[in-house]
């Protein structure tokens, strides 16, 4: 999933372009919806893909900085194909799903209103809402959030990794548990981005995004 410029006239403009690959496959041999029931959460939880990437492509707009709200829409789009990931997992796993099946593995209420559609909701059958996360239009609070968000999701895919035996379904947890590391890293790269290219030393005094006197020039976007 990506950008890609495409002429029109004398004019240059950016399409999206959607590769029909996974960053990652997902190859899982055996069914198991107890196992899906746990995974789920990683779709429509508190800390899942899908929390995630909505809450990197909002804030975006008003990163002041330039190259953070690019490395916002970049981690955003890959949070995407990261929930195509979990929803391949989930959907393999029930892909052969009968409702005795159902009833003994305790997936039986999941599949009573969904069958065996993808919905996003919480391990726990907490329905997925945006109040999980927050876009605030102050960079620090957002990216802040952002680092937090990171280790919280790691911290679920570590959890699932203890519990979860099936090579197929750990291969790609342990991909993602990766991906998040390195999304915490770039966004302390873009917490210390902005503070750089502030012209004030108390970044938690104001909102660096409203308050623009307090900002570079040259660093607006």
């Amino acid at each position: 999933m990506g950008r890609r410029p495409y002429a029109m006239g004398r004019r240059l403009y950016i399409m999206w372009a959607y590769e029909k690959r996974l960053q990652f496959p997902v190859k899982i041999k055996k069914t198991c919806p107890k196992t899906a029931q746990l995974i789920i959460s990683q779709y429509g939880g508190p800390d899942g893909e899908l929390s995630a990437s909505m809450r990197y492509l909002a804030q975006r707009y008003t990163m002041p900085v330039k190259k953070v709200g690019g490395l916002l829409t970049d981690i955003g789009t890959e949070e995407i194909n990261h929930m195509e990931i979990i929803c391949a997992i989930v959907y393999q796993l029930t892909r052969d799903l009968t409702p005795e099946d159902a009833r003994t593995a305790g997936f039986d209420a999941y599949y009573i209103d969904h069958t065996k559609a993808l919905w996003p909701q919480a391990a726990a059958g907490v329905p997925f809402t945006s109040l999980e996360f927050q876009s605030k239009g102050d960079p620090f609070a957002d990216l802040f959030e952002d680092l937090a968000a990171e280790q919280k999701a790691r911290t679920v895919y570590d959890n699932l990794l203890r519990v979860i035996e099936d090579p197929d379904v750990r291969a790609p947890l342990k991909f993602l548990r990766a991906r998040e590391i390195v999304h915490f890293q770039r966004f302390g790269e873009a917490l210390e981005m902005t503070k750089n290219n502030l012209d004030h030393n108390n970044f938690y005094y104001f909102n660096a995004e409203f308050d623009k006197k307090f900002y570079k020039p040259e660093e607006h976007c």
